[in-house]
This record gives C-alpha cells, sequence and structure tokens, in this order.
C-alpha cells in the first residue's frame, strides 16, 4: 500500500464494514460512516506507523480491491510489554484489518491476502498470528477456520455507536514456509 491508496483502502474499508456487520452494530453508525473521515484519519496514521506494520493492497484491473494490514500483537496478555519503550522483540503478531470490496467477496481475493499477510508476518519472525472478530459474523469467522484460525477463549466488547459490540480472538501458529 501507498500514500495514494489511502482514499481506495477507506472506501473498501468502510463499505466492508457497512456490509458484515450489517444487524451486528447500530444501523445509525454504519450509515454515518464516510470514506473521506476514514481517509483523513488514515493519512494521519500512515506515515507513523512501525515498520512491523504491512499495509497491502489488493488490485484488480489497477483499482483497489482489498486490503489487509498485519503488525504485532497489541494484547498484553500475549504480547508483553506491548506499548513499552523500547519494545521486545514481538513473536506474535496480529492481523489487524481484512476487507475486501462486498462485491468481490468469494473470489479469491481474501485468500490472496491472507496468504500475504501470513507470509509478511512470518518475514517479522511473528511465530504466532491472532485475529479479533465481531462476534456473529459467520462469514469472517468460516473464512479464519478455513484460514487455520482457531478461537482461542478471549473475547472482548467495545462500544459503538452507543451499543457493546462483542469480539472473539482467533489464533494460528505460523509455521516456516518450506
Amino acid at each position: 500500500m501507498t500514500e495514494a491508496d489511502i482514499e481506495a483502502v477507506s472506501a473498501v474499508r468502510v463499505r466492508g464494514w457497512q456490509t458484515a456487520y450489517r444487524g451486528l452494530m447500530p444501523q445509525a453508525y454504519l450509515d454515518a460512516m464516510s470514506v473521506a473521515a476514514d481517509a483523513e484519519r488514515r493519512r494521519s496514521w500512515f506515515g507513523r506507523r512501525s515498520p512491523e506494520v504491512s499495509d497491502l493492497v489488493a488490485e484488480r484491473d489497477g483499482e483497489v480491491v482489498g486490503w489487509a494490514c498485519v503488525g504485532p500483537a497489541r494484547d498484553p496478555d500475549i504480547a508483553p510489554g506491548a506499548g513499552e519503550l523500547p519494545a521486545p522483540e514481538p513473536a506474535a503478531g496480529e492481523l489487524l484489518a481484512l476487507y475486501v470490496a462486498p462485491g468481490l467477496i468469494g473470489t479469491g481475493i481474501g485468500r490472496a491476502l491472507m496468504a500475504a499477510g501470513t507470509a509478511r508476518a512470518r518475514a517479522h519472525g511473528f511465530h504466532t498470528l491472532y485475529l479479533w472478530v465481531v462476534r456473529g459474523n459467520t462469514r469472517a469467522q468460516r473464512f479464519y477456520e478455513r484460514a487455520g484460525f482457531v478461537p482461542d477463549g478471549a473475547e472482548e466488547a467495545y462500544e459503538v455507536g452507543g451499543s457493546s459490540v462483542p469480539e472473539l480472538r482467533y489464533r494460528r501458529p505460523l509455521t516456516p514456509e518450506l
């Protein structure tokens, strides 16, 4: 991903949320999501991200149709010292995001992004990859389970538009590629 991709990535992310989380989050919140506002936040973050964070895009005919982001795991129970400076060498990574343009779900773009993100996580030396998925997002849960992820029992909720949204944590060991 380059800085020039930010607007397109934000469009994929916002449309992805509006599609995947319908019925799982307040509709008013989803309807109010703005590609421009998301892109502005992403631009401010993009230049400051850690070198261990990789943003990857999938393109079709020169158009961004998917986005994935991997980096060090953020949860203190799996990333001791997270947030400390200097940070210890991370052994665990996190799939921070994976979105595909809603009309292209099921075409292999998500699998390609997952493979590229997993390869990038291995290259950063991560031995395990974690992710969080909104409870009830069965399509995503099936996708991650087919990719070798299993729930690890951790659950957390965060607030979206005044409602509590529960998430489940999944994990997958990263064995070296042969």
